[in-house]
């Protein structure tokens, strides 16, 4: 993801520490990569692998639908999730991993998606959301080079998402593990570092922001869009950025 230039960005107090608090991350990350490969490609049809495969994304999803006031959703997520557990513990008969699948593929098609609607004539490109609300405002060039941007990681999440569903269709699962929980999190980072590089190449005008900059602005994007949106009444829409 991109942004870009603006007023220089003084150095605060604490920068340091939120390094190492993303280094920690990264780190903590890796290690459920490999995990995940290895109950996926090892272990597929345990208890106790479902929980830690699909555990943190149910998680998320429960806090989210907790939050946004959806709690039926939230508390039939919870439900089902106990559900499938119980009945993968005591011998069903079911396949795990097309929920490992529908997981990953799935992530990545509802993401091409949020990214993808923003580019449509008459709305504003995510990522322009994100840049101009670090930025307070976005120069010509700017919102050109980030609408570009927004059109590349659409690209990138529909990608994964069919590599995913052509893998698991064809391909040994160990393969399709090794492609889901190691090749996705290095891809994503590889972009994240290869467009950054590109970026300043292209236009060394642009101010550096920081990827912790980025991410807060994308953690106050979203609170925005959730802070709009309707509690009750028409559900399911959203705020456009």
């Amino acid at each position: 993801m991109s942004l870009a230039t603006g007023p220089s960005e003084p150095t605060r107090p604490g920068t340091m520490d939120e390094r190492a608090r993303l280094g920690l991350i990264a780190a903590v990350l890796l290690g459920y990569a490999g995990l995940s490969h290895y109950l996926t490609a090892q272990a597929a049809d345990s208890a106790w692998s479902l929980l830690a495969i699909l555990g943190p994304m149910a998680l998320l999803a429960l806090v989210g639908f907790w939050r946004s006031g959806q709690r039926w959703l939230a508390v039939a997520l919870a439900l089902g999730i106990a559900a499938l557990t119980w009945r993968l513990q005591r011998g069903g008969d079911f396949d795990p991993t097309w929920l490992y699948l529908a997981q990953h593929a799935g992530i990545h098609a509802a993401l091409g998606v949020a990214f993808g609607r923003t580019l449509r004539p008459g709305r504003q490109p995510l990522i322009s959301a994100m840049a101009e609300r670090v930025h307070r405002g976005l120069p010509p060039g700017m919102a050109e080079y980030t609408r570009r941007v927004t059109a590349v990681w659409t690209a990138y999440f529909f990608g994964m998402a069919l590599t995913s569903l052509g893998l698991f269709a064809f391909a040994p699962l160990e393969i399709w593990s090794l492609f889901a929980n190691v090749v996705t999190p290095v891809a994503m980072c590889a972009l994240f570092v290869g467009e950054y590089i590109l970026r300043y190449r292209l236009h060394p005008e642009f101010e550096r922001v920081s990827l912790v900059t980025a991410i807060r602005a994308y953690s106050e994007h979203q609170q925005r869009r959730e802070a709009a949106a309707p509690v009750s009444g028409e559900a399911g829409r959203r705020s456009e950025p």
